[in-house]
């Protein structure tokens, strides 16, 4: 009798790998003794009043759908949001949809303008999920290499040659997870000019965009002719401590932010209201809480990356997010072996850079968003390791 088995998996699914992040959070999950520098996420509570709306929202009844765009309310204060801080405007009606997180808003961003063949220009190394987000409909992903001769800033020069007839959009992380770079505003201006002359679009995820310790964030959209051929995604995630909220946003001119409603409403529908309304009170009145967790940053900054130096992991002074991206080429191990074996024997966790693209290669991420005796004995640790294997 023939074998009636088959393979229901989707090639375009079977053929992404798993979140090399995700891999060593399992591996870890449940060891004593455990400090882990692997996921991006703050260790700060959400600030109270911000839960505290929410616990009253739903004590109050809110329990229901909002609207596919999301609240009203929340649109007008992130409109405001963003005109007050970039100078860009988005019309609360027609120009911005609030997401299931800033992961979501680039998933609908990427499949609202991308055909099966199109090009996306992308820096490396990069965020785990850009090019999954860009090969599942159909994309083809053009990798940019950055350095950190560079501070591993992406180069306008580099993004030029890399221009075909089939490039259709640039996506751009900025500030950069896993590098921490900052890509400064003259080189935006650059790539803005690349944008103007060859019809592109630009899907910008700033969703690190109050996490920059020299100078200030740039909004992509702000720049020149550019509000109309840029996505912009961002969200609460980062800069407010709501990882679990899943409260994101993406904002766009209508008939973009129209393509990308036909995605939103039929895969999501609309972000948790009560989730909604605590980030109408973040806009509101969270800044203080902002800026206290983003000075609090950059002294761990300072202190990650000054001892990893002093470790002999060779490391650049990131400008943005909260990840420091240390060579670990000078212990002769392989960024995965350097991972695996810190983690068995010295109970650190830490993110080969080789997940994040071919440039993250004999790097290791270290999220520094984690308490400081906990970085300050994650760095002993290290050292410990390392003069073991030197």
């Amino acid at each position: 009798m023939a074998d009636r088995r088959h393979n229901y998996i989707s090639q375009s699914v079977e053929n992404i790998p798993p979140s090399g992040i995700r891999k060593f959070f399992d591996l870890s999950a449940g060891v004593p003794g455990i400090i882990s520098l692997g996921v991006g996420e703050p260790d700060f509570v959400t600030p109270w009043h911000i839960s505290e709306a929410a616990i009253s929202s739903i004590k109050k009844g809110y329990t229901m759908y909002t609207s596919n765009y999301g609240l009203l309310e929340l649109r007008q204060e992130l409109s405001r949001h963003l005109d007050q801080r970039y100078s860009v405007n988005y019309d609360a009606k027609t120009e911005i949809i609030v997401t299931s997180g800033a992961s979501e808003a680039l998933d609908i961003a990427i499949r609202a303008v991308i055909d099966p063949g199109d090009e996306v220009i992308v820096g490396d190394p990069t965020y785990v999920a850009y090019i999954p987000c860009i090969t599942m409909p159909g994309g083809v992903p053009v990798t940019v290499p950055t350095t950190m001769d560079d501070d591993f800033e992406l180069k306008s020069s580099e993004i030029e040659k890399r221009i075909t007839p089939k490039t259709k959009a640039i996506l751009l992380g900025n500030p950069n997870n896993p590098t921490g770079a900052v890509i400064e505003k003259d080189e935006l201006e650059k790539i803005a000019k690349l944008v103007e002359k060859h019809s592109l679009v630009v899907i910008s995820d700033e969703i690190y965009d109050r996490l920059v310790y020299d100078g200030m964030h740039t909004c992509f959209a702000s720049l020149p002719g550019m509000k109309e051929r840029t996505i912009t995604c961002g969200g609460f995630s980062k800069s407010y401590a709501m990882t679990g909220w899943r409260v994101g946003y993406v904002c766009a001119i209508p008939e973009v932010i129209e393509a990308m409603m036909k995605v939103h409403q039929y895969i999501m529908m609309c972000a948790p209201i009560m989730g909604q309304i605590g980030a109408v009170e973040a806009l509101r009145s969270g800044e203080d809480s902002v800026q206290e967790m983003v000075e609090d940053y950059n002294r761990r900054r300072r202190v990650i990356v000054n001892g990893l130096n002093g470790i002999g992991l060779e490391c650049h002074m990131p400008k943005g997010a909260f990840y420091a991206f240390p060579s670990i080429k000078s212990t002769g191990m392989s960024d995965d072996e350097f991972a695996q074996k810190l983690l068995r024997q010295e109970h650190v966790v830490v993110v080969p850079g080789s997940v994040f693209g071919e440039f993250g290669v004999g790097h290791v991420r270290c999220c520094y968003a984690v308490a400081l005796p906990d970085i300050e004995e994650a760095l002993r640790r290290i050292d410990k390791f390392v003069k073991k294997h030197t």
